[in-house]
């Protein structure tokens, strides 16, 4: 059975020594402002800063940067607290991995160039708070999250993802794991990975790293996906066995519930040249609506995941799918029977997303959306699989080779993605959308007017806004 980190390490916490934080390699934060907004008062700036993932950086022996600590080191690591005294996690250059923010913007690079060859970094990135100790716990229950992307320079295969993670805020910071959230441990996710270290110790057990997981944007040029994913804990926990796996005895929901438009058959939505187009920036909308009618007190259960685009001064919304279009396959219930495009209990149980129905569903979610969440970015590609569920196939226009790693190294090495205005709070509140229309009237506050003042969100201006309704499916899987 799943058991809590905290739990599963008491014994640890009552010892003497911890794990070093090295000194060869200052730690220095790069800044991303993010902001707040309110419908009352606008939106206000953050000064947020972002941190890379711990495994993206030095552990090495004190004193010795030559020598890596790893589990397989059983003279340095034999146990978690005899391997927190004889090692050090040590700071990161960022421009080394990728990462390169300017004021508002943070760009994620998959490749550099070393002189020879270029090598593959795929930055994974964590947000902080403006004390630099702990993450940014973002609580959207009954909110909204926006931000503007470029993904024009990702073709097939790359994913540019940004999303949310039930991780502890301090980043599971203990006796043993003083770096914590600085240093960028603690991650977690529903597909229970295995790493070799979690939350700053060895991972001896063969653990998994488990927590639910909001997957708000999966996305190239050709091809997106949101997906929600369930867990059967609250906040990070440790998986084994057969509670890791994609099975009946599973903690996490692995496939999740989401939309993907292209699977649907709406070729002409998502990419260049298309409703949304991807040769050129927009700003992405998640709304978390709530059943309480009042989306602007975050109060209530979690009823629908929404999505909005914002492009060249038009809103471009998600609607329920037409009833003759067959979006999952021909054994499954039609969808429009539920809530079409957006995402909803029944919604899920029409697309038969048993495992996360299993695992509590939108009451799971929204519960996790309420105790707060941490934003990730991340760039990466896929050897194992090339990304097929994500742009080939019934998921999206790429053949099923041209996601190869060697292959976009080989044709297109300087792939990134580029994000950029970063900010959450009331529905209605951090983009200007007060011309467009209410859709099945739901949440009237959705689509409140903006800020009447502080500083307005960085999109077109309400009365430049114009409504383009398109259709959007399910994605589950």
């Amino acid at each position: 059975m799943a058991f809590r980190l905290a739990a599963a390490l008491p014994f640890l916490l009552l010892l003497a020594h911890a794990q070093k934080i090295g000194t060869a390699v200052p730690e220095v934060h790069p800044k991303l402002v993010t902001q707040t907004c309110t419908t009352s008062g606008g939106c206000v700036d953050r000064q947020t800063l972002l941190v890379t993932d711990a495994l993206s950086r030095p552990f090495h022996k004190v004193g010795d940067p030559s020598v890596p600590c790893t589990p397989l080191n059983t003279t340095l690591c034999p146990d978690a607290a005899t391997c927190a005294a004889n090692c050090e996690l040590e700071g990161v250059e960022y421009g080394s991995l990728g990462v390169l923010t300017a004021g508002r913007a943070v760009t994620l690079r998959q490749y550099l160039f070393d002189g020879d060859a270029f090598t593959s970094v795929s930055p994974r990135l964590y947000l902080l708070a403006e004390d630099g100790m702990n993450y940014e716990l973002l609580k959207l229950n009954g909110q909204e999250l926006s931000y503007d992307v470029d993904v024009s320079q990702l073709g097939c295969g790359m994913n540019g993802a940004l999303y949310l993670s039930e991780m502890d805020a301090s980043g599971s910071r203990s006796d043993l794991n003083p770096a914590g959230a600085q240093y960028g441990t603690g991650y977690c996710d529903a597909q229970c990975f295995n790493v070799s270290f979690i939350n700053g110790l060895p991972n001896l057990n063969n653990s998994g790293a488990c927590c639910n997981e909001m997957d708000i944007w999966e996305a190239n040029a050709m091809a997106t996906a949101m997906t929600p994913h369930t867990c059967s804990g609250v906040g990070s926990f440790l998986c084994s066995g057969d509670e890791c796996g994609k099975t009946d005895a599973g903690v996490c929901d692995h496939d999740g519930c989401g939309v993907n438009p292209f699977r649907a058959g709406l070729k002409d939505f998502y990419g260049p040249g298309k409703t949304v187009d991807t040769t050129k920036p927009f700003t992405v909308v998640t709304q978390f609506l709530t059943d309480s009618g009042n989306a602007s007190t975050g109060s209530g259960t979690l009823a629908e995941i929404r999505r909005l685009y914002v492009q060249d001064g038009k809103v471009i919304q998600n609607e329920p799918v037409p009833s003759n279009t067959n979006q999952l396959d021909s054994t499954s219930p039609n969808v429009n029977d539920a809530s079409g495009g957006s995402v909803t209990q029944a919604f899920c149980t029409a697309a038969n997303a048993s495992q996360y129905l299993r695992l509590g569903g939108m009451d799971g979610m929204g519960a996790s959306l309420e105790r707060g969440m941490v934003l990730v970015f991340s760039i990466w590609n896929s050897a194992g699989d090339f990304m097929n569920w994500l742009d080939s196939g019934e998921a999206g226009p790429c053949s099923n080779t041209s996601g190869d790693p060697a292959r976009i190294v080989a044709e297109t090495p300087e792939v990134s993605v580029t994000f950029s205005n970063i900010r959450w709070g009331d529905i209605g509140s951090t983009f200007n959308a007060s011309s467009s229309p209410l859709r099945n009237g739901t949440n009237a506050a959705f689509l409140s007017s903006n800020a009447k003042s502080g500083t307005a969100p960085h999109t077109a201006a309400a009365s430049d806004i114009e409504v383009n309704s398109v259709y959007t499916s399910v994605e589950c899987g």
